[in-house]
């Protein structure tokens, strides 16, 4: 079993700027994807950013100049840096990682999500 473990999140004015960490433990051969998605209250989770073992990340256009995402193999972490945050960003946001557990097969392992919310 691989848990992912979320801190960062805060209320924060439009403007602002924000880092999201992810730790990731347990039961680890490799993780191949770490990513960030995040889903407003009434809608769907969305992709953020997400990023490969070898450093090739993508973001949603809507966050495309403004956030950041980077990674840690030996740590197992990630990281969500967000600059000029705006209401719209407002949602929970949640940790994935996508990878071979030292069992030999996939694993796809959530994050319990941490709020981020921005006011005008």
């Amino acid at each position: 079993q691989v848990q992912l473990v979320e801190s960062g999140g805060a209320l924060v004015q439009a403007g602002a700027s924000l880092r999201l960490s992810c730790a990731a433990s347990g039961r680890i051969f490799t993780i191949n994807v770490m990513g960030w998605y995040r889903q407003a209250p009434g809608k769907q989770r969305e992709l953020v950013a997400t990023i490969t073992t070898g450093g090739s990340s993508n973001y949603a256009d809507s966050v495309k100049g403004r956030f950041a995402i980077f990674r840690d193999n030996a740590k197992n972490t990630v990281t969500l840096q967000m600059n000029g945050l705006k209401p719209e960003d407002t949602a929970v946001y949640y940790c994935n990682a996508d990878g071979i557990s030292t069992l030999g097969g996939r694993f796809r392992s959530w994050g319990q999500g941490t709020q981020v919310t921005v006011s005008s």
